[in-house]
């Protein structure tokens, strides 16, 4: 039976306190200054509320990515269980990878002259743990799903702000919040 492992991020559930990007930096052991997975509050013309939203992203894993047909040096490989995986050792720093990404999941490392990106913690999936950011999320925001038996109604995957590209077909999927609560007196 195929799979297609996913990023499942419920924007309602997450409280922005990054855990899921310090989970993977530790667990990566990044330079101080890279950084795979980010946290954005979202922006009051996409949720004009006095509530905060947040929105937790990496690498997409495309079914088509744009980051492996632009590198020169086959440094990506898409697995069968659909995770994009970036090898650095054989990167030679042209940056194709990380121009042609309208997500900015490739990241340059200057320290080490080239790029890398999130592999979906491919080493701890082959070991039965989830990813690092998953585990790491303490309200449950950061799922991973297999988009082969996925069916949430409610998952969208591209909300407001976010490039829709059909042709590369990104498998992160997300719960949109919620219009806050009203406090009755």
């Amino acid at each position: 039976m195929s799979k297609r492992r996913a990023f499942l991020m419920d924007m309602d559930k997450c409280i922005g306190c990054r855990s899921c990007a310090m989970a993977c930096k530790n667990f990566n052991q990044l330079e101080p200054d890279m950084v795979w997975r980010q946290v954005y509050p979202l922006d009051e013309a996409i949720y004009p509320h006095h509530d905060r939203a947040f929105l937790s992203l990496a690498c997409n894993h495309c079914e088509h990515p744009a980051c492996m047909d632009a590198c020169p040096t086959s440094s990506y490989e898409k697995r069968p269980d659909g995770v994009v995986v970036q090898h650095k050792e054989t990167c030679i720093g042209c940056t194709n990878c990380i121009r042609s990404c309208p997500y900015g999941a490739p990241r340059f490392n200057k320290a080490e002259k080239h790029a890398e990106k999130c592999s979906m913690c491919h080493e701890r999936l082959d070991a039965g743990l989830l990813p690092a950011c998953v585990q790491g999320c303490p309200t449950g925001a950061l799922e991973l799903v297999d988009l082969e038996q996925f069916d949430d109604t409610n998952a969208v995957q591209n909300p407001a702000g976010y490039p829709a590209m059909p042709r590369l077909n990104p498998s992160t999927r997300f719960i949109l919040p919620r219009m806050p609560r009203q406090v009755r007196g």
